[in-house]
């Protein structure tokens, strides 16, 4: 089995023209280096596999019979990898002026890098924050169980997670990069096992860059490397989708914290989904669009045994 140089592993679920966008700036931004490209599609409805197979035969496509959710998808195709690298690439992203190229490039110049994250764009080319993050920790979950973290957006101390005002326009490490667009070493992959299967979905690549962290790899931000990513420009809260994030968050607080401290985690989750109610039930008041975030911050709330429970 002959080596590339990046296997570029993608998980769709229904997002068909999506996916078909992703696959096409794919190819047209990457040529400088030797890839081949791997779907998963996690039993889609909406036609993607088919209309994959017909744009791009030159895709290896494995269709799923049920939604394997999104670490156990990747797993699964990781494994039939052939490159020195991996890129696990969301199919909402574009890739831009040689993103994959870039990435591959700065990693191998910085061996002692573990894992490599770029800078993402929303279409409208405004800098959406969400390639990075920072891990959470007691002080970041208390600022979002108060409500400081919403308050004082972005702020350094409030809002830690959010990395601050920081633009993303410097190489930096940083505590863990989002699986839209991160490049690791395929040794470094199965030295890790890959993505815990235990979350189905969020909360995953912030544990794979934990792990690597305390592996002594870090992980960095190459500004250069730089795609959009559709996703994460609604405003509207989705209560099934907020649960999951929650559900993630009290995953990695068990598994990464003492006791004592996953506890106080799972207290700040309820915290957090009160307080944000409590604020909509006000302000739903004055601005009647807000009564949807309010239902769904309410939902949230009264589900909390589904993200908290052991």
């Amino acid at each position: 089995m002959t080596a590339m140089d990046v296997s570029i592993l993608i998980v769709s679920y229904n997002t068909r023209e999506l996916t078909l966008r992703c696959l096409r700036s794919v190819y047209e931004q990457t040529r400088r280096v030797s890839f081949g490209v791997i779907v998963c599609d996690n039993a889609s409805s909406d036609g993607s596999a088919h209309a994959i197979a017909k744009e791009f035969p030159q895709v290896q496509l494995e269709s799923l019979p049920q939604n394997a959710g999104f670490a156990r998808a990747n797993n699964l195709i990781a494994q039939q990898a052939k490159g020195n690298y991996l890129l696990l690439l969301n199919p909402d992203t574009e890739i831009l002026d040689e993103a994959v190229q870039k990435a591959v490039a700065f990693a191998q110049a910085h061996p002692s890098v573990g894992i490599v994250g770029g800078r993402t764009y929303f279409a409208d080319r405004r800098l959406n924050p969400s390639s990075c993050h920072g891990a959470p920790t007691p002080w970041s979950m208390l600022c979002k169980g108060l409500g400081l973290s919403s308050l004082f957006r972005s702020s350094r101390v409030f809002d830690s997670e959010s990395l601050g005002p920081w633009q993303r326009d410097e190489v930096r490490e940083v505590d863990a990069v989002t699986g839209c667009f991160l490049l690791i070493k395929r040794e470094l992959w199965e030295t890790l096992g890959g993505f815990d299967e235990s979350f189905f979905m969020y909360g995953e690549d912030t544990d794979l860059c934990i792990r690597a962290r305390k592996l002594s790899h870090t992980c960095v931000i190459c500004p250069d490397c730089t795609l959009i990513h559709h996703g994460g420009q609604s405003e509207k809260v989705r209560a099934e989708k907020m649960i999951r994030l929650f559900r993630a968050k009290a995953q990695l607080c068990r598994k990464h914290w003492s006791r004592a401290s996953a506890w106080f985690g799972l207290l700040m989750l309820r915290t957090w989904a009160f307080t944000r109610m409590a604020a909509l039930s006000v302000l739903r008041r004055i601005k009647p669009e807000r009564a949807a975030s309010y239902a769904a911050w309410r939902e949230v709330w009264l589900r909390g045994d589904e993200y908290c429970r052991a």
